[in-house]
């Protein structure tokens, strides 16, 4: 089973043929396709190091659970509540 390491968003990930994603968010309308830039790509021992192109195609976008961020410093009044929901990506690998 081959598979490739792209970059994108700031993170790595794993991919294969045909697989489904979530990466961070990507300017592209659903349906469109995205070009991602392998970082290496083959199987085993046949590993190939250094740019190469793959597609993928947008299937939607969203945003991710809610994470509360709580400061508090102790006997000082000192409270303050934010909370943050990340968005993201879908995408399909071609």
């Amino acid at each position: 089973m081959s598979y490739a390491i792209i970059r994108t968003g700031g993170k790595q990930f794993a991919i294969e043929s045909g697989q489904k994603l979530r990466v961070p968010s990507i300017d592209k309308k659903a349906g469109e396709t995205v070009e991602l830039e392998a970082l290496s790509s083959g199987e085993g021992a046949a590993m190939t190091f250094g740019a190469a192109t793959l597609n993928a195609t947008v299937i939607s976008h969203g945003r991710g659970d809610k994470v509360i961020v709580f400061k508090k410093k102790r006997r000082k009044q000192y409270k303050r509540k934010q909370g943050h929901r990340q968005g993201y990506t879908e995408i399909k690998i071609d």
